[in-house]
């Protein structure tokens, strides 16, 4: 995926940003407003990748916003987490880079992108009790948009995922998803306003079925596109990347195709890979993932074909942690385009997560990369955990979404669509039966539940520890007492999902510097070339700090690899102007 011989460019800019999420658009933004000329490629016909389906959340130690709420956070606290979170993959270099530079990134975005964040107060850290984490503040949420404000790009927005949405079209901040999802105080009028607000706004729904009011990803990524129009930064769509040029010292441009040939754009300071990892490719998964693996089982777009990395291995570019994901467990649903991530559901009592020995191997509450690890540690012993089931009672299935229907309360189980009984959610009149149906080792189940029914009881679970923990609680429903996470599975019927070991994004791509410079595995600079979030190793290394760990480390190191390309920039226009003289 190089090309030395383009005979002559299309196009010129000073930088070229491959991808057009959160972290494309940032770097974007912040090149721009440095003097330099930037162009955003995206071979989509819609823009916001992964992050347009996202929670939208970024994970900021340190952000302004945390005294102000009433918490304290420190840059000794902060590093003393990641250091013990991280773990051997601890890189002192880019960790202190994303620590500085975060807070920086989110106040200038919020005063001249007009890109606003709000910390949430009660959002843990996935580890709290690790030595420096905290119960929330550190993650933020992208303040709600008005999708009129995008005006002819508002078509153009990848769609949210439908799993973030009430019924499936109405959005909700995470704060409000929170207060539903846990039937806090004042969780019914909340459910009813945002319906209301919905289905009166006429003009709007005269125009789209989709929600005026974006929050999550779609109002991130919203938020950003009008400010790349606002000031005239190009976006083409259509536009994938076939190779990258470079003139034998530096990468100094790219081969696109545009309208349906080949296109050659000069970078003339450096170019941006930030699209993404390779979840969509069956051969790199197949080639890096711990097996089995299959693309299908993703939660993400199936935009991400590791595009860039291939363009940076073909440069001589080293890589790290590719066997690694951004894993969550998923459920099928026909007709939707990828599969949905069970993040929250899994937090509710009256469920429990099994193999095929009908055994219990997880805190069904853990962090969800943490979910798939242990799937496949328990399938390399047992060779019964690809899938995983989700077993749970009819009074979970009355309270509780179940990842691909609403509460029974709202959704009963006569809504269920046509052809999915038995198929994609599963449901017997017995915890035996229910085991015959899908495979599953009935005395092993009917163990397992006998288990779960007296540490709901006891309020205390002393196999995994679910509910053990202010992170294990924050989805739990607050009206089930003693534990939050913990209820009895009794009443019949009983319900399974199915469960494949999925993720949001692959965490291994390209190796980076603090400068988020490609390296090559000699730890030499790869000139003119950068490349972000789940297009470079994950920061964070195996692991997955707390909210937003994802989208906040792609933002800041766009941010920052703006901020070195200006300087790069400078330090050569100040070199001529002595060499001038």
């Amino acid at each position: 995926m190089t090309d030395r011989h383009v005979p002559a460019w299309d196009a010129t800019y000073d930088v070229v940003v491959v991808g057009s999420g959160a972290g494309a658009m940032t770097a974007a933004l912040r090149a721009f407003d440095q003097g330099l000329s930037v162009l955003i490629v995206e071979k989509s016909s819609v823009y916001g990748g992964t992050s347009a389906v996202s929670g939208g959340g970024i994970w900021i130690p340190c952000n302004d916003q945390i005294a102000g709420l009433g918490g304290n956070d420190s840059y000794d606290e902060a590093i003393t987490y990641l250091r013990d979170v991280v773990g051997e993959d601890f890189d002192p270099q880019r960790i202190d880079a994303y620590l500085e530079n975060g807070p920086r990134m989110v106040a200038w975005l919020a005063q001249h992108a007009q890109t606003h964040f709000h910390a949430v107060p009660r959002y843990p850290d996935y580890y709290p009790d690790r030595k420096g984490g905290k119960p929330g503040y550190r993650t933020m949420e992208p303040a709600a948009f008005d999708a009129s404000r995008l005006g002819a790009h508002f078509d153009e927005l990848r769609a949210p995922s439908p799993a973030t949405l009430i019924g499936g079209r109405i959005a909700m901040t995470q704060i409000e998803a929170h207060t539903i999802l846990t039937k806090q105080r004042g969780w019914l009028r909340l459910t009813a306003r945002l319906m209301l607000r919905y289905a009166t706004d006429f003009s709007w729904r005269r125009r789209t079925s989709r929600d005026r009011r974006l929050t999550l990803g779609n109002a991130l990524i919203a938020s950003l596109r009008a400010a790349l129009a606002q000031r005239g930064i190009e976006l083409w769509l259509d536009t994938p990347m076939h190779s990258l040029h470079t003139d034998g010292a530096r990468v100094d441009g790219l081969m696109v195709e545009r309208a349906g040939r080949p296109f050659g754009i000069r970078a003339r300071r450096a170019v941006v890979l930030a699209c993404g990892g390779f979840e969509a490719n069956q051969a790199m998964r197949e080639q890096y993932l711990p097996k089995p693996t299959r693309a299908e089982w993703s939660a993400a777009p199936p935009i991400n074909t590791g595009d860039g990395i291939r363009a940076g291995l073909a440069l001589g570019a080293g890589v790290a942690l590719m066997d690694f994901v951004w894993g969550v467990p998923t459920v099928h649903v026909p007709g939707e385009e990828k599969q949905r991530g069970l993040f929250v559901e899994r937090s509710a009592p009256r469920c429990v997560m099994v193999n095929g020995l009908g055994r219990r191997f997880v805190n069904e509450s853990a962090p969800y990369p943490d979910v798939i690890h242990a799937m496949y540690a328990d399938h390399a012993q047992t060779k019964a955990n690809v899938p995983a089931w989700m077993i749970f009672d009819a009074e979970y299935r009355k309270r509780y979404p179940c990842g691909v229907l609403l509460p029974g309360s709202v959704q009963p189980d006569s809504k269920i669509p046509d052809g999915w009984l038995d198929t994609v959610i599963y449901r017997a009149p017995t915890l035996a039966e229910l085991a015959a149906k899908i495979g599953v080792d009935a005395d092993g189940l009917a163990r397992t539940v006998a288990q779960m029914n007296g540490y709901a009881a006891a309020g205390v679970d002393p196999e995994f520890g679910k509910g053990g923990n202010v992170f294990d609680r924050y989805y739990g429903d607050s009206s089930s007492k003693p534990n939050p996470c913990l209820g009895p599975i009794e009443r019949a019927p009983f319900y399974a999902l199915r469960l494949d070991p999925g993720e949001i994004g692959t965490k291994g791509g390209l190796r980076t510097d603090a400068h988020a410079r490609v390296l090559r595995p000699d730890e030499s600079v790869i000139e003119g070339l950068y490349a972000i979030g789940n297009t470079s190793a994950a920061v964070m290394g195996k692991t997955y700090p707390g909210p937003g760990s994802t989208i906040g480390p792609a933002m800041t190191f766009g941010f920052v690899a703006a901020n070195h390309i200006a300087a790069a920039c400078a330090e050569t226009e100040t070199v001529g102007l002595q060499d001038t003289a």
